[in-house]
């Protein structure tokens, strides 16, 4: 992407991830029901701010042992490793848990938060497991299914094809926006259109809301503010 576009990609970071949900009703309004995590997901570190990137697909499994070889499965995360680095920055990954109970094992703790931070990218979701809460990188948003004691018998089984976390369904290079709440897929049409919409949004809402903290608030001044609102364009 050109410079312009990435500083596009960085301006929607100011943002939470709900109201850039709020802002892709607007832009996408098609996507209102679809392209964003439904379940509820665990934070490595609630106070982080959101992170926007490129995603990084993977698929994982715990609850048994790889068919391949200790050299296959070595060389295999090696690709991966080299997958994450390569591409457009920031990334985010994006790893699907595939086995029956997902987060068995878990596949994010001290050592790959740090190796992945280290090969540039600003976070991870994924419907697994995580551990080693105090001992993990900081400053990197993860988002997991829940949290696990053991890595059990985790190992990669394949990546950068098409996977889906709690219903959102991520392809390689499309561009995540997350954080504590959750994570949705961003189309790149929508990047530059999105702080005009969300601008749009907060100005309707800020009626409402500063009616809704006077003093002398009534149900008749909600339906006047509601009606002003609709006239903001």
């Amino acid at each position: 992407m050109s410079q312009l576009a990435l500083d596009d990609l960085y301006r929607l970071t100011q943002w939470d991830t709900p109201t850039i949900c709020n802002g892709l009703e607007l832009v996408c309004p098609e996507r209102r029901a679809s392209g964003f995590t439904t379940e509820p997901l665990v934070s490595l570190d609630p106070s982080l701010a959101p992170v926007i990137g490129y995603a990084r697909t993977a698929r994982i499994r715990a609850t048994s042992p790889s068919t391949q070889s200790a050299d296959e499965v070595r060389d295999l995360r090696l690709n991966y490793y080299e997958y994450v680095a390569s591409g457009a920055k920031p990334s985010i990954v994006v790893i699907e848990d595939l086995d029956v109970t997902p987060g068995y094992g878990a596949f994010w703790g001290e050592v790959n938060t740090h190796i992945h931070r280290g090969l540039g990218a600003a976070g991870c979701v994924t419907n697994g497991s995580m551990r080693d809460l105090t001992d993990s990188a900081s400053n990197f948003q993860l988002l997991a299914g829940r949290v696990g004691p053991s890595h059990a018998h985790v190992h990669l089984v394949d990546f950068g094809g098409d996977v889906c976390i709690h219903n959102m369904s991520v392809k390689d290079g499309d561009i995540i926006h997350m954080d504590v709440h959750g994570a949705v897929v961003v189309p790149e049409h929508a990047v530059p259109e999105l702080p005009a919409a969300i601008d749009l949004i907060s100005r309707r809402e800020a009626k409402i809301i500063s009616a809704a903290k006077a003093d002398d608030f009534s149900f008749e001044k909600l339906r006047t503010a509601m009606a002003s609102a609709t006239e903001i364009h």
